[in-house]
């Protein structure tokens, strides 16, 4: 048992931090988590923070510890079913030495010190927090042994730090008792958020990362005990339901008659938003005691629409205003320019390849409808109440809608946390808040409550907008390897329609393009001369509004590239896997570097060397129209890439077309996994997602909307046809990158792939319907 600590005297804070550090201020120290000794630079003589409570220390604003030996964990990331708050708060407790069974995560509302941290996409999260949260674990262990080492009458640097408590020889504290005897109240201990982002860290990550933990958000998901953001209740709120038009931009309502809905108990009125700056028009919103009420009243209200201009719009038209934009050689933006000789060598070229690749649109259709409950509360501050993605991006659209200052909106704005029954990207729009804020403004701040029935939900949900790519490439025919390559792709820009005034948009050569319209398309293959340009599809962007879905552009990039490189090797003769390899050179820009691409195409090249490996190719004795593809590439962006390998066991039905995905292999490199079990998860899941975009999803635009509106006609994956998996992490020293939409994008190329290698047809649009199968199948030679 630890000695019980000594009563601390009545010191000012000056003599505290004197007598405190023993030293340490004067020549720096690190206490050890383990037994190596590392020195650490002085540490800052001034401890910021705020005042603690007589029970809790904290140590910096990503934590605090409580005298019962309790540590909470603040997380500002959205969680929607991939454990992000197990994983940041895994990487604080293993640098600060806490054991797992003594902490909690907390969700935290919207805060100004928080601000830079609320958006969760992109598979950054654990990436971005990497380095903050094992520097705050860090400053928490530094804090610790400070406040310890004179109750153990022992030096700082003496001290060691393990499972929750510090030592010195034979006599140890564990953290709780620390706080205990030395937290109060008025005493300020902690590093402020500059002080925290100057700590230097330990060059090796403590030995517990990576072990398999257990997500500490799953056990109030079992019990229920979970508070969705439908779930918001608030007393005197009224429930609405909205009546939306016939098109999402220039609609107008020429009347509403909701006379047979005034006499249903507990109707409220209906209200009209008008808002065209922020995408609203023609819509209403029905207002009611109770949700089932709404739901009755909307049934029997009649409204007249003008719709806007792109009622009659289909995806034949998109398609052709594809082709169109595809076409014209001044259209879009250079985002790589291939010098001026790369048309002429692809002109030239006597041995040329030319491939367009298309995608259908397809929805987020995550399983809670989305929904908002907002209000202005007594202190006049407005309280929002839903599962959302990116406070960040969404509250200064409030404000604006609100009439708020820049300057004020976290004081005036609050966003309550909630967990996503969801998100995939779809809550990244803010097209469900902002109507409920609307509404409540116009009731004078009542609680409004605003639900999405699932047909709502998907008429006007922010679908992944279809696209078209066209590939072409010259092959030198000594080195059988491709010599040049331009690649242009057309779609809905969803950083232009999501992201006010242009904000999410980049410099490319020639003018401005969205990042996320190509990620993906600046392969690390060594092609020669490359040209990559970026066009938005004027009509899909006028027609929806076009969004992130987990993935984003590499759901549509890496199809398209890594089904063109498979067919490039056909024509060369070559092996895929031997003719993706002599084009993964770790030369030029292709070398990578720090921070996060140490070892560019070197890495993608293992990942690649490691599956065919592992599946044991080429693969041979398969039975018959049964094949194996495979496609390598990168996600979620070059500047933070997550290597990755993915080969499909597929079964083809020559009768029907019907495509059987039977088994998925995936291998990655992400760097350090931060938690297995967690990485596993993240990976199978999108692995699933990537099946069900490549085989099923999808839909079409037809009048100027979304056609499909529900699970009679929207068909995801079923539990029946999912595929066995197998998924392995190369172990690798690297800083840790993301997981959570890498596994998606090499599905639907592999599986294309696969097709062929399996009965010879070569399929180039997403979803792979059976009837499109069929056709290729008319269309190609028999295999060979």
């Amino acid at each position: 048992m630890p000695p019980r600590p000594r009563s601390p005297r009545s010191l000012s804070r000056r003599q505290f931090l004197l007598e405190a550090a023993g030293g340490s201020l004067a020549f720096g120290f690190l206490p050890t988590c383990a037994k190596a000794e590392i020195v650490l630079p002085p540490l800052p003589e001034r401890l910021g923070g705020t005042a603690a409570q007589p029970s809790e220390l904290t140590p910096n604003l990503w934590c605090v510890l409580h005298s019962d030996g309790w540590l909470d964990v603040n997380i500002a990331r959205a969680e929607m079913g991939q454990h992000v708050g197990t994983a940041l708060a895994s990487v604080l407790a293993d640098e600060m030495g806490m054991p797992w069974n003594r902490v909690r995560i907390i969700q935290v509302d919207t805060e100004q010190r928080f601000w830079p941290w609320y958006a969760t996409g992109g598979s950054r999260s654990v990436w971005s927090g990497w380095v903050p949260y094992r520097q705050a674990g860090l400053a928490a262990r530094l804090i610790l042994t400070r406040l310890a080492a004179p109750l153990l009458n022992a030096a700082p640097q003496a001290c060691t730090v393990a499972d929750g408590q510090v030592s010195c020889g034979e006599r140890a504290m564990s953290f709780g008792e620390i706080v205990a005897a030395c937290a109060r109240p008025g005493l300020q201990m902690g590093y402020t958020a500059e002080e925290l982002a100057a700590l230097k860290l330990p060059p090796v990550a403590p030995p517990q990362t990576g072990r398999s933990l257990p997500a500490l958000d799953i056990p109030p998901k079992v019990t229920g005990a979970a508070r969705y953001g439908i779930d918001a209740r608030l007393p005197g709120q009224l429930y609405a339901r909205p009546l939306l038009p016939p098109t999402r931009y220039g609609a107008r309502i020429l009347s509403l008659d909701d006379s047979q809905a005034r006499s249903l108990k507990g109707y409220h009125g209906t209200l009209q938003i008008n808002d065209p700056e922020n995408g609203f028009e023609g819509w209403a919103i029905v207002l009611a005691d109770s949700w089932p009420t709404a739901l009755r009243a909307s049934a029997c209200i009649k409204v007249h629409w003008q719709p806007g201009p792109t009622a009659d719009v289909s995806e034949a038209d998109i398609a052709r205003r594809a082709q169109e934009l595809c076409n014209d050689r001044k259209a879009g933006t250079i985002v790589q320019w291939g010098g001026p000789k790369l048309s002429h060598q692809l002109e030239q070229a006597p041995h040329k390849l030319e491939r367009e690749y298309w995608t259908q649109p397809v929805a987020h259709f995550a399983m809670e409808p989305v929904n908002c409950l907002a209000h202005r509360n007594s202190e006049g501050v407005w309280e929002i109440h839903t599962g959302c993605q990116a406070q960040k991006l969404i509250m200064p659209q409030i404000a604006q809608a609100l009439g708020i200052p820049a300057g004020e909106v976290t004081q005036r704005i609050v966003m309550k946390t909630y967990f996503l029954g969801g998100g995939f990207g779809r809550r990244l729009n803010g097209d469900y808040i902002l109507p409920a804020v609307l509404a409540s403004r116009q009731l004078g701040g009542r609680p409004v409550k605003l639900i999405f029935t699932r047909e709502d939900d998907m008429k006007f949900d922010s679908v992944r907008a279809p696209s078209l790519q066209r590939l072409t490439a010259a092959l030198d025919p000594e080195t059988r390897r491709l010599s040049a390559m331009a690649y242009t792709t057309v779609t809905g820009w969803p950083s232009k329609a999501l992201v006010p005034d242009d904000k999410g948009l980049l410099h490319g050569v020639n003018g401005l393009y969205d990042p996320d319209s190509v990620g993906g398309a600046e392969p690390w293959y060594t092609v020669g001369p490359y040209r990559l340009r970026a066009i938005c599809n004027d009509l899909t962007q006028k027609t929806i509004r076009p969004g992130w879905l987990r993935s984003v552009g590499p759901g549509w990039t890496n199809w398209a590239l890594e089904s063109f490189i498979d067919e490039a090797a056909l024509m060369a003769g070559c092996d895929p896997v031997a003719f993706r390899l002599s084009m993964l050179l770790p030369v030029g820009p292709n070398a990578g570097g720090p921070p996060d691409a140490v070892g560019g195409a070197s890495r993608q090249a293992a990942v690649l060397k490691a599956l065919a490996e592992r599946i044991g190719w080429p693969c041979r004795d398969l039975p018959p129209d049964t094949g194996i593809g495979i496609a390598s590439g990168y996600g979620q962006s070059r500047e933070m890439p997550t290597w990755g390998a993915t080969a499909a066991l597929v079964h083809v039905d020559r009768r029907t077309g019907v495509v059987t995905c039977r088994k998925l292999w995936l291998v990655l490199d992400a760097g350090t996994i931060v938690n297995e079990d967690g990485a596993r998860a993240q990976c199978e899941g999108a692995a699933l997602w990537g099946v069900s975009m490549a085989l099923h999803e999808g839909t079409e635009i037809r009048h100027g909307n979304i056609a499909a509106r529900n699970l009679d006609t929207y068909t995801p994956l079923r539990i029946s046809e999912t595929p066995a998996l197998d998924i392995a992490f190369l172990k690798t020293p690297y800083p840790p990158t993301g997981l959570g939409e890498p596994g998606v994008t090499l599905v639907a190329p592999a599986i294309g792939n696969a097709i062929h290698a399996a009965v010879g047809a070569r399929v180039r649009r997403l979803p792979i319907r059976p009837q499109e199968v069929l056709e290729a199948l008319s269309d190609s030679a028999p295999p060979a």
